[in-house]
């Protein structure tokens, strides 16, 4: 098909440029967030258990209450544990992906540069300004590591046996990397840049003063920190691809 055709199809589908771009910022943050609830899930089961111990324990000692003790099976710990931590993923998906909904076509080049946004957040902090967009960065991160581990993954069980191990191997880690390069070019860099504006936006609106500068949103960033750290420790696995 000569390349001429394909110029008014572009043309058709930039129309809807505005859709997509937002929604795939929504779909890597939402990735990333994922990834980093798995990497707790072990440990927010570890926690449950350990309340219910606790709960065992306190109940055990009144005739009243002992009947309580081993009220939580396993299986409902389990649960127990599960619903929490999809409580958790949808609540950070609301504060580090809500903001990409917002973003549109030129918002680079028609408010502030990264430069000017970075100078703020030294000379005038607040924990919005550092903790939303760091977070978002990580979890960019893990969700583009993501979705490279499932091409990689998908284009060596497809030519395996076709190419033979060695060469499907070679193949699969660089189209792996190029969809990991691809997706924190494209994609993450813009997400990081909005959650940045979105930061900046509401601290030079509602923080004002160091009590607010320190206390407003720190609820939704106090949220997002422990799966910011699992993303960047457990969910991460950069060196994997160049092993």
């Amino acid at each position: 098909m000569p390349q001429a055709s394909f110029t008014p199809l572009s043309r058709f589908l930039g129309h809807f440029r505005w859709a997509f771009m937002p929604l795939g910022l929504l779909a890597l943050i939402a990735v990333g967030v994922h990834a980093a609830t798995d990497a707790l899930d072990d440990r927010l089961l570890s926690l449950v258990d350990l309340a219910d111990a606790r709960f065992d324990r306190f109940v055990g000692r009144y005739p009243l209450t002992a009947p309580l003790v081993d009220v939580l099976s396993l299986e409902r710990r389990t649960t127990l544990a599960r619903i929490l931590a999809l409580a958790w993923e949808l609540a950070a998906d609301l504060v580090l992906a809500l903001p990409a909904l917002s973003y549109r076509e030129g918002d680079e080049a028609s408010t502030d540069s990264w430069r000017v946004l970075l100078r703020r957040c030294v000379r005038a902090p607040t924990s919005l300004r550092w903790i939303r967009p760091v977070a978002t960065a990580l979890v960019v991160v893990a969700g583009a590591c993501s979705v490279a581990r499932l091409v990689q993954g998908t284009v060596f069980l497809s030519w395996n046996e076709l190419l033979g191990e060695r060469v499907a191997d070679g193949l699969s880690r660089g189209l792996a990397l190029a969809a990991l390069g691809c997706l924190l070019w494209r994609l993450g860099a813009r997400a990081v840049m909005r959650n940045l504006q979105h930061a900046d936006e509401v601290s030079q609106e509602h923080a004002r003063g160091f009590v607010r500068a320190l206390g407003h949103g720190l609820a939704g960033s106090t949220l997002v920190i422990p799966l910011a750290l699992a993303a960047a420790l457990d969910a991460s696995p950069l060196l994997s691809f160049v092993r």
